[in-house]
């Protein structure tokens, strides 16, 4: 027993140097290569890292507001691609992210589609080259985001190219470097906490945790969102981020739109807010819920990585230079 004991520890303990020596594992402490302001003439491309869309989609509008600001955007043929529920295999996802990110005229891309697929085009081998790009999207491209961030690369924002003229400008915005107003949400626990921006989706984020693509967390603001999880499924992977340590260290929380099926919910049973108040509200730091962002309307961009001030005491969350 003492000679197997012994085993697992030392077993442990190399597998445990291994993974710390791995890129993406431990705090990043190079400094972030953060790209320039868009200005006219920039040139953006649409990737679709994830499910397949309808080839009819028209991209006209989107390309419409680009050229309002004097950026051209490109839209492969393969975003509409198709393999089962896939906009292509992962090694047809894989070289596309590539052809993006290793062009030296691109300098942006806009994630398109959703559903699922860009943490296996992770898996597949995609690595961002350590240039400074400008990336946008949400919902299961959080991972592509989150994974810019860990590799040492400033420009990921949590948003969507798409909906209402409002949340566009908002985008455009912080692509041209333009100040943008602070989100105001709930104010739930005092206190202001000032550090990097990690938004994301909570489910998509679950799935990376012991990933090289799972960024550092402490003294950064986490904000999170989520939609078709149950309270129960919410509870569940906040337990897990609790129990695994994640929460330490954090300079505050806050919390966009989670949605979810009435029906997920029997009587007697918690709500969305009464576990999001539970599992976040006792850490100790600013608690800011009902951001405007998320799945739904409005879903106003954030910049992934960029210093911010929470404040508990009256909701706000605010972007510093």
């Amino acid at each position: 027993m003492n000679g197997r004991r012994r085993l697992l520890i030392s077993g442990a303990t190399a597998l445990t140097a291994s993974l710390l020596s791995r890129p993406g594992f431990g705090i990043n402490r190079s400094p972030r290569k953060t790209p320039p302001p868009l200005r006219p003439e920039s040139k953006l491309r649409a990737v679709n890292p994830g499910t397949w869309m309808d080839p009819d989609t028209d991209f006209s509008a989107l390309q419409q507001r680009c050229e309002a600001r004097g950026w051209q955007l490109e839209i492969p043929d393969a975003v509409r691609q198709q393999w089962r529920y896939f906009s292509g295999t992962d090694g047809d996802r894989v070289k596309e992210m590539e052809a993006a990110w290793n062009d030296p005229s691109i300098d942006g891309v806009l994630y398109v589609g959703g559903g699922w697929g860009g943490a296996r085009v992770l898996e597949a081998g995609f690595r961002f080259p350590q240039r400074a790009l400008w990336s946008v999207g949400f919902s299961d491209s959080s991972s592509l985001l989150l994974a810019q961030w860990a590799a040492g690369l400033a420009g990921a924002i949590h948003g969507s190219s798409g909906g209402p003229d409002e949340r566009w400008q908002r985008t455009a915005a912080l692509l041209s470097g333009e100040p943008v107003p602070p989100l105001a949400g709930t104010p739930m626990r005092s206190g202001v906490g000032t550090g990097p921006l990690i938004v994301t989706n909570l489910t998509v984020a679950t799935h990376l945790i012991g990933t090289p693509w799972f960024p550092d967390l402490k003294g950064a603001i986490l904000v999170l969102e989520d939609v078709g999880e149950a309270p129960y499924r919410i509870d569940r992977m906040l337990t897990h981020w609790r129990s695994a340590g994640l929460m330490r260290g954090l300079a505050g929380v806050a919390c966009g739109r989670f949605s979810w099926k009435k029906d997920d919910i029997l009587p007697g049973d918690f709500t969305m807010e009464e576990i999001l108040e539970q599992r976040l509200g006792d850490l100790r730091i600013p608690l800011v819920m009902n951001l405007p962002l998320g799945h739904g309307r409005p879903n106003m961009a954030l910049p992934v990585g960029q210093q911010a001030r929470l404040d508990g005491r009256t909701g706000q969350l605010s972007l510093l230079s």
